[in-house]
């Protein structure tokens, strides 16, 4: 194992369960401090119980990202903690307002569109904030194939909000690499946590389904997506700014 994020401090929101969950674990296992965020404190604290099992750091912050001084507050107590914010990955968000676009929730809309969208702004305004005042850093925001790379009818909705997160990737990472951030996207295909599943479905069943739909035949792996993260995130990646790593089994060659 290599410890790429010996001494540094990496920010998870989402960070209570998933991908998410993934990555915090992940870097804690390359010699990072963690901080995981959302908004319910029992999956958060399940993270930092496994990061601290495996012998590494982390520290669990309730906060909301659609809120502005929630990802003030969330910032501030990752410093206050760790002594450093390095490195911030924007991982939360949901899947919402399913079916045609004429059939679409309007509120489930607002709400997707808040946490998706308004919610990697905010983090990213007050992460950024604070890494260019401090020497820089990296952020990687995940965004998926899904609306960017892929066009699926039925998640028009949630691809718009996902295409929204890599134009905001790539507009930040331009505005941002002088002061000494870089910024970059990931696109995960279809992975293997409870979003991937369509309603009442099986992971068996999951399974086979992207036999006959994934050109790599599988579902992807956790620890594969949070491999693409660790990578964007470390110094091997520095000449990466504004790209945006899709890792979905070739569903968008």
């Amino acid at each position: 194992m290599s410890h790429r994020f010996t001494g540094k401090t990496a920010l998870v929101t989402g960070g209570g369960s998933g991908i998410g969950q993934t990555i915090a674990r992940e870097f804690a296992a390359e010699g990072a401090a963690v901080v995981v965020a959302g908004r319910r404190d029992a999956p958060l604290r399940e993270t930092v119980k496994l990061v601290e099992e495996a012998g590494g750091r982390a520290a669990a912050v309730t906060a909301d990202t659609t809120r502005s001084d929630d990802m003030a507050r969330l910032v501030a107590a990752t410093v206050e903690t760790f002594g450093s914010l390095d490195v911030a990955v924007n991982n939360a968000g949901m899947l919402g307002a399913l079916g045609p676009l004429t059939e679409v929730d309007e509120q489930e809309w607002r709400a997707m569109l808040d946490v998706n969208v308004t919610g990697v702004l905010l983090a990213m305004r007050h992460q950024i904030g604070h890494m260019r005042e401090h020497g820089g850093g990296a952020v990687v925001n995940v965004s998926s194939n899904v609306g960017p790379h892929t066009r699926l009818p039925a998640l028009a909705a949630y691809g718009a909000t996902k295409a929204a997160v890599s134009a905001l990737t790539r507009a930040a990472a331009l505005a941002h690499i002088s002061e000494g951030v870089r910024i970059n996207a990931l696109s995960p295909g279809a992975t293997d946590t409870s979003m991937s599943l369509l309603p009442g479905e099986t992971d068996q069943e999951r399974a086979a389904r992207l036999r006959d739909d994934s050109p790599v035949g599988r579902v992807g792996r956790r620890d594969e997506i949070a491999a693409g993260v660790l990578y964007l995130a470390s110094a091997e990646s520095g000449y990466a700014v504004g790209t945006d790593l899709v890792l979905d089994g070739g569903a968008a060659a």
